[in-house]
């Protein structure tokens, strides 16, 4: 699911980079005691990294961020929770909103994104920014300041 959509594209964002993805999976695992599983989609040819979280934001039991980490440097963090509510930070090109924006919850639309708050690139730094911007809604159990930071991490 953390894959970016074909409709959603402008432009190439090359092959899915595993490496990038395990970056991202390490900060996760050191990150928050509630990630209790990570696996990739496949073992022969992974697409995307599954985080499960123990809990979820505000009345969710449970959340799963599905990432995939591009080539060229695009992303996608699409969370998802056991209310279902969806929301996603991405960094892709397309016709629609900035490269770097973010879809609000409760369904992650595509053509309702706004400008994302994450303006680092490296995926060490956009997966702590994920991971704090998660947290914060996890303690304050709102979804609502999800995409209000500046600059994090």
């Amino acid at each position: 699911m953390g894959s970016i959509r074909g409709e959603e594209l402008a432009g190439d964002v090359g092959a899915p980079d595993v490496g990038g993805m395990e970056i991202v999976r390490d900060v996760f695992l050191r990150g928050d005691p509630l990630v209790t599983e990570v696996e990739f989609d496949s073992v022969l040819s992974p697409r995307e990294i599954r985080l499960t979280l123990d809990d979820g934001i505000g009345d969710a039991d449970s959340a799963r961020i599905d990432v995939t980490w591009y080539t060229s440097g695009a992303y996608s963090f699409h969370d998802t929770d056991s209310e279902d509510a969806n929301w996603r930070f991405d960094r892709h090109p397309n016709p629609h909103s900035p490269e770097k924006h973010f879809h609000a919850p409760p369904d992650a639309r595509a053509h309702d994104a706004e400008p994302s708050c994450i303006t680092v690139e490296e995926p060490r730094l956009v997966a702590l920014a994920v991971l704090k911007l998660w947290r914060r809604a996890y303690e304050t159990e709102s979804l609502a300041h999800l995409n209000t930071a500046e600059n994090p991490p």
